[in-house]
């Protein structure tokens, strides 16, 4: 989920490794010295992980009784988590505030469109498989082209295959796994109108996610930071009534305090 930067402003990414294996203390100290270093800590974790990594933090979260921890597990596939872990590392060298910074990763989810080329689709249960798609996974050489976010597509890789993409500017990254297939770079990018292509090493977690190994995973994304911040800054502000930290949207990534119900006033008129 490291990615390398973009430039040199970005920030780089601290991988807390192991946590589910690792004696509670370690992980406390190093959460802990995060916090002392920085302030806030944001963590970005795949639904991929081991569920023991997910209650290890929440674990370590209700320990040190802190309310500068935000936990945050997309629905992305790994790739597509990546890149968001980055362009919040993007996002951390301007002036925003730790609630609005760690609220932007709900936003940008939104401008991801992330997917793979699959060998086989008989273990992928993150999108709906038909029955027809599973007997023909069974044909030798098939490949099939599969979006999980936004919206699940799936279809059987042929001279016809087509995927519904962004309707706006994008870069793509890519991640080769065992499969040798180049459709996603030339075919499916130049149909997105993606404006750069580059390639990335395939996350340790891909494999699981996408039920298989013989893959190429892709993403599409926004690599620009001027843009990045100008979506983040047009949405409006608030603060948690809770924690009272500045936040964008309807759930505090920090406390998960959600606005008070505005009640109706039943007060007379005359």
């Amino acid at each position: 989920m490291a990615l390398p930067a973009h430039d040199e402003r970005t920030l780089p990414a601290v991988v807390l490794r192991d946590l589910d294996r690792q004696p509670l203390e370690r992980s406390l100290d190093a959460v802990q010295t995060l916090i002392d270093q920085h302030g806030h800590v944001i963590v970005v974790c795949s639904h991929a992980a081991p569920s023991g990594v997910e209650r290890r933090l929440h674990t370590v979260r209700s320990l040190l009784e802190s309310d500068r921890i935000a936990l945050f597990r997309p629905a992305l596939p790994p790739l597509g988590l990546a890149v968001l872990a980055r362009q919040l590392r993007q996002l951390a060298s301007c002036d925003l505030s730790p609630g609005v910074l760690a609220s932007a990763g709900r936003l940008l989810t939104h401008y991801i469109h992330a997917g793979a080329v699959l060998g086989s689709v008989t273990r992928l249960d993150r999108v709906p498989v038909g029955l027809k798609a599973h007997a023909k996974s069974w044909v030798p050489g098939s490949q099939f082209g599969v979006v999980a976010h936004p919206e699940p597509q799936l279809v059987r890789i042929g001279p016809e295959a087509s995927l519904a993409g962004p309707e706006f500017g994008t870069w793509m990254l890519v991640a080769k796994g065992q499969l040798q297939s180049d459709w996603a770079a030339t075919t499916l990018a130049p149909a997105w109108n993606v404006q750069g292509l580059r390639e990335a090493p395939l996350p340790a977690e891909s494999a699981q996610w996408w039920g298989t190994g013989k893959l190429v995973e892709f993403c599409t994304y926004l690599p620009d930071l001027s843009v990045l911040y100008q979506l983040v800054t047009s949405v409006r502000q608030s603060v948690c009534h809770w924690c009272g930290i500045d936040v964008i949207g309807d759930r505090c990534v920090f406390c998960s305090a959600t606005p008070p119900v505005q009640h109706e006033s039943h007060t007379p008129t005359g």
